[in-house]
């Protein structure tokens, strides 16, 4: 099969909407040129478009016309390097995913361990914010979770309540795997998020050992965040108040 019809049959079997950079195309080097060219052809017959210098994306038609992408699959490529996850989307635009406010930032924030990711593609703005561990598809969504409880007291419109009731739903949806991984995370960040961290997992009786962040711990500090007994029972245990 010639590197063009490769190519198109890759991009076929694309999800319209689909962003895409060339490192996610089963390229071999020597074809790479015609690689290229054979982008250039499908760009010019409106199967692909450019999204900004080397991404990509298959229009989604309808009847209304053509749709652009999204702004979270405008970003995607971004979040990967050779197939693997480095980063995520962090910040308000995070917290108005999960439902902890109604705010829409204005500009974007992606997390990585060691790569600057800056975005400017038209009204999509992004900017980096260096995370505290590695990212991978197995942590990067228990990053999250940990980076609301980094950021609680920032959220914008914040109702106390509600996000802890949110936040500890989406922890018991968590297996014991996951909990484990995320307890493992949650060590690298500050006090104040592990003793968070503790507090809530304690109160839905979460299937892991929560010896290390207690331990993590100094026993006279103390963490305020605000926060009563009414809308966390175990906060008094984590020396939170």
């Amino acid at each position: 099969m010639g590197a063009t019809q490769n190519i198109q049959k890759q991009i076929s079997k694309l999800a319209d909407g689909t962003t895409f950079k060339y490192e996610q195309l089963d390229i071999e080097p020597q074809d790479f040129s015609a690689t290229a060219k054979a982008i250039e052809r499908l760009i010019a017959k409106g199967v692909i478009k450019r999204v900004s210098t080397g991404v990509f994306y298959k229009p989604k038609k309808t009847a209304f016309g053509e749709l652009k992408p999204n702004e979270e699959e405008i970003l995607k490529p971004y979040l990967f390097e050779k197939g693997k996850r480095i980063a995520y989307i962090t910040g308000i635009s995070l917290y108005n995913r999960l439902g902890l406010t109604t705010q829409i930032p204005n500009s974007i924030k992606i997390a990585s361990r060691n790569k600057r990711i800056t975005v400017s593609n038209g009204n999509v703005k992004a900017s980096p914010v260096k995370s505290y561990v590695d990212v991978t598809d197995k942590n990067f969504y228990l990053l999250e979770l940990l980076d609301a409880l980094k950021d609680f007291k920032k959220i914008p419109d914040l109702d106390k309540s509600s996000v802890i009731k949110i936040l500890l739903t989406k922890l018991k949806e968590l297996n014991p795997t996951e909990t484990k991984i995320l307890i493992k995370c949650g060590l690298a960040y500050p006090p104040r998020v592990r003793s968070f961290l503790g507090a809530l997992l304690e109160n839905i009786k979460a299937e892991g050992d929560l010896t290390a962040l207690k331990t993590s711990l100094n026993p006279l500090s103390e963490y305020e965040y605000g926060i009563n007994e009414k809308q966390l029972a175990t906060a008094k245990n984590w020396n939170m108040k």
